[in-house]
């Protein structure tokens, strides 16, 4: 018996249109009727994610900040927070400054950059929310942990940054992509699939009572800690390879696919 259905945002539930369909609306409501919680897992701020939660019904803990930071949607409660550690901060200002690569940094909820630019538009432009634009990154965070920190660049030059990244701070930070230009840096005890473990846990639900659907690279922890995991079609193949099954995309309604075929198990 499912109880638990954890959704990715962005490429899975919404397209960059920021709409959800309505006949993922509809697979959604029938999942509710059936007894099973819907749960946010994503990468956003949580005033870019609770909207969206809202609007479902879903009361379950949001997942966000790549599980950064997981909060009650119906209270605004922060249940559970772990940041990225001021001295990391410090050290990724600095690299990110000598490679000239577009940096945000998260806290309480707003996010800070030095400039606007093509990338600091895209990123509010799907986010909804805008930066607080600072002199310097280096003085606004001299003294503060960050929930998260995220670096924008064009998806090639993002996949190559995302490595060298990883690399440079292996084993003191957790990288990862969401979107094809988002490089995600947290704390290294972060990931969504984490986070999931502990809404399960507030939950009472077993690992075998979730389906977790995702579409990228940052997914991959999210759908292993599921008692299934579904990829959607977009995925890349470092997704599929731990999924144990692909819908459609985001554009054909994927997720709908994954409700009443694997949740529901009633194909429509």
């Amino acid at each position: 018996m499912l109880k638990l259905v954890a959704l990715d945002l962005d490429g899975t539930l919404i397209g960059r249109d920021l709409e959800v369909s309505q006949r993922v609306r509809d697979a959604i409501a029938r999942m509710q009727a059936a007894g099973i919680a819907g749960c946010l897992v994503t990468g956003r701020m949580y005033r870019a994610a609770v909207p969206f939660a809202r609007e479902l019904g879903f009361e379950a803990p949001i997942i966000c900040y790549q599980g950064a930071a997981i909060i009650d949607p119906v209270s605004d409660e922060v249940l559970r927070h772990a940041a990225l550690r001021n001295d990391v901060v410090r050290e990724l200002v600095a690299v990110a400054e000598g490679d000239r690569m577009h940096l945000q940094l998260y806290r309480n909820d707003e996010y800070y950059t030095e400039s606007r630019n093509r990338f600091s538009d895209m990123y509010a432009a799907l986010a909804k929310m805008q930066p607080v634009v600072v002199p310097s990154l280096r003085e606004a965070f001299a003294y503060s942990d960050a929930t998260k920190a995220v670096v924008i660049a064009d998806a090639g030059p993002a996949e190559a940054y995302a490595q060298a990244l990883g690399k440079h701070f292996d084993g003191r930070a957790y990288v990862t992509r969401s979107l094809p230009e988002f490089v995600e840096v947290l704390d290294p005890g972060v990931d969504k699939g984490d986070a999931l473990a502990f809404v399960a846990a507030r939950l009472g639900v077993k690992k075998d009572e979730i389906v977790a659907i995702g579409d990228s690279w940052n997914d991959a922890p999210l759908l292993q800690a599921a008692g299934f995991g579904i990829a959607m079609g977009s995925a890349p193949p470092e997704l599929r390879s731990v999924a144990n099954a692909v819908v459609a995309d985001v554009a054909n309604d994927g997720v709908a696919e994954a409700i009443d075929t694997y949740v529901l198990g009633s194909a429509a």
